[in-house]
């Protein structure tokens, strides 16, 4: 029996009157965002706020709505043809910024570059790899072949951009930020990228979806709180993200602004060096080398988990704005299980767990994270940097800008760091491969593994799930893959933070569930 699943109707633009629309033409959309983006190639860094950026440049085979449901993109519809084989159907009507075709060509082409991307600090391959073959039917008919019976395909065609064959074919990423290869399908044309300030756009007027107001919009990179909301307040900008908690109520306050929100799916979360014994930044009570990491006992890292007061987190840097967490998923979330629940606050048994692994004096560690790319990251850092010193272990935090963070990151220079991770598909599947499953780059596994985690009871069944069709059965083996990682505390969740955006009036903001900070999803205000 075939399985079918035809793509919703794209959500309605909210309708203007005659009058507003005829207002909202030439006009320019500002945008501040918080987290720092780093590239206009949409293959180089798997990142958030790289995302948001190249979303407007370039479309996606399946596109989703602000509740990360599935949308049509470049493809119209799509179907199972066989347990194997997946069957997209591509729109007739798509050209690309410089008014040539978009073919299915474009789409192998996409694949076949992806792994080739250099020095990708977290890559693409988790949304292509499971895709063994694609087979080119006609001009706008592809095949996806997998090797095993794999339901999320449609949803990993979300993450993962489409570019020209014909404008990237001998182009890298620099040559995407130069605007040389950044020619997309995409609602918006690339006019110009600052590195570290900000990207210009202007609407693509022979966009397939729905015609965009904004004649051109400014996205400006400010990564300080206090900047964006001086920006915003001052008129300079139109929208900002990533509000601060502490500012929520002041710009309530002001009338001047309106500020929405709406639950996140990111979990913000520590990673622990799982592998190795000589660990960077972990060192005895007294700063002599040890023998062999405490990291590596699973009595030290509940320790740790245990000694963060995640509640007092949540109330006291985040104004409530989060909600504790003990797993990758939030409530309502498939795959969360509502059996795992934030690890409960004991420093005193904290101490006794320290002293049964043989460190009953402590020891000392670096806990390193951005200062830029969550809300309110380095005061997070800082904080739990504070409850582990009152059980022994001295935490220095290291702080820094996330591009460093991230780059350093990558190449493994931290033994403890903080990142958030949300899910590119609406399951747990992309934090369960790409976080914790054993690193095999030939599969496309553990490509954001910064713990070096590898238990092959896990690996075994994630598999599974990502292999079964049936909803329920698969949603219950991504729990039980789920239960075996926390209870290695291969991460350590910390809390689920809620997505915040403050807007002057003239402009009404549709908040996403995923923090992606887009135009599509803003529109002049009817006053």
């Amino acid at each position: 029996m075939k399985r079918r699943g035809l793509l919703a109707a794209a959500a309605a633009v909210p309708f203007l009157p005659r009058g507003a629309a005829a207002q909202a033409q030439g006009r320019t959309l500002s945008i501040a965002v918080g987290g720092a983006f780093s590239s206009i190639d949409p293959h180089f860094h798997a990142l958030t706020p790289n995302g948001a950026v190249n979303q407007h440049i370039f479309d996606r085979l399946v596109h989703s709505d602000e509740n990360f449901r599935m949308v049509p993109g470049l493809a119209h519809s799509y179907e199972a043809i066989s347990p194997t084989t997946w069957e997209f159907r591509l729109r007739r009507d798509v050209t690309w910024h410089d008014g040539s075709p978009f073919t299915a060509a474009d789409v192998a082409f996409t694949f076949e570059r992806v792994p080739t991307v250099r020095n990708s600090p977290s890559n693409f391959t988790i949304y292509t790899r499971p895709v063994q073959r694609l087979e080119i039917v006609d001009s706008h008919t592809v095949r996806m072949h997998t090797e095993a019976p794999n339901p999320l395909v449609p949803n990993l065609m979300q993450g993962l951009a489409i570019i020209s064959r014909r404008h990237a074919a001998s182009g890298d990423t620099a040559d995407f930020n130069s605007g040389r290869a950044a020619v997309g399908t995409g609602p918006y044309r690339f006019v110009s990228y600052a590195p570290g300030d900000r990207v210009v756009m202007e609407r693509n007027p022979a966009w397939w979806g729905e015609r965009q107001p904004w004649d051109r919009v400014i996205y400006r990179m400010i990564t300080n709180d206090a900047g964006r909301i001086a920006a915003l307040l001052a008129g300079d900008v139109d929208v900002t993200d990533a509000v601060s908690t502490r500012d929520v109520e002041r710009l309530r306050a002001s009338g001047r602004v309106s500020v929405v929100s709406v639950p996140a799916l990111r979990n913000i979360y520590l990673y622990l060096d799982h592998q190795r014994d000589d660990t960077p930044g972990v060192t005895g009570p007294n700063g002599e080398r040890l023998p062999r990491s405490p990291l590596r006992d699973n009595r030290v890292r509940t320790a740790l988990s245990i000694a963060i007061n995640r509640d007092a987190i949540v109330r006291q840097v985040m104004g409530g704005h989060a909600s504790a967490s003990g797993q990758l998923l939030a409530a309502g979330v498939m795959g969360h299980d509502p059996e795992l629940r934030p690890a409960p606050f004991d420093p005193d048994r904290a101490r006794r767990l320290l002293a049964e692994a043989g460190y009953p004096n402590g020891f000392r560690v670096v806990l390193a994270g951005p200062n830029d790319r969550y809300v309110n990251d380095a005061q997070i850092v800082q904080a739990i940097s504070q409850m582990w010193t009152r059980i022994g272990v001295r935490a220095e935090p290291e702080i820094m800008p996330s591009n460093v963070f991230f780059t350093r990151s990558a190449r493994n220079e931290f033994s403890i760091g903080l990142l958030g991770w949300g899910t590119g598909t609406g399951e747990p599947d992309s934090p369960l491969t790409a976080l914790i499953a054993t690193p095999d780059p030939t599969r496309g596994r553990g490509t954001a593994n910064r713990s070096l985690y590898s238990n092959p009871e896990f690996d075994a069944v994630l598999d599974r799930a990502l292999s079964t069709l049936d909803v329920a059965e698969r949603e219950a083996l991504y729990r039980q893959a789920t239960r075996i990682a926390m209870a290695d505390h291969a991460i350590i969740p910390l809390h689920h933070q809620v997505n915040m955006w403050a807007s002057r009036s003239a402009v009404r903001v549709t908040p996403r569930n995923d923090e992606r900070t887009m135009a599509m999803e803003m529109r002049p205000a009817v006053l």
